[in-house]
Order: C-alpha cells, then structure tokens, then sequence
C-alpha cells in the first residue's frame, strides 16, 4: 500500500523549496560582500575626489564647443 498524501501540504512545501531555491540563486547572483562593497564606496569616492579636482572653470570657453563666436 501507498501512503496517503494531503495534496494541500504537498503544494505548499514544494511552494516552500521553489522559493528557497530562487532566494538562494538570488544571494549568489546579487550578493556582495562587506569588503566588496566597501572597495565599491571608496572607488566612487576616489573618482568623485578625481573629477572635482580636474574640473574645468565654467567661465572659460571650451575649444570645441558648439556657437562660438570667434570661429
């Protein structure tokens, strides 16, 4: 004899496990860790650091920029 099976129960643990299986490819595809994310922060700083420093004066004419007058 088989056993008896409540169809209910069934759906929901395999419901359960689909889940589980999706938050775990989840974790792994968009997961960082503290040391990775931390690296990212300081990069963006470093770079924002970066432009600040090599910024040109806005009130100076840019070479190749659109409606001069001079050319």
């Amino acid at each position: 004899m088989s056993d008896i099976v409540n169809l209910r129960q069934f759906k929901k643990r395999k419901a359960r496990d689909e889940k589980e299986k999706a938050a775990a490819e989840n974790r792994i595809r968009h997961g960082r860790t503290g040391a990775e994310k931390k690296f990212e922060r300081e990069q963006a700083r470093k770079t924002g650091e970066f432009l600040d420093r090599n910024r040109l004066d806005p009130a100076t004419p840019h070479p190749g920029k659109a409606g001069d007058e001079d050319a």
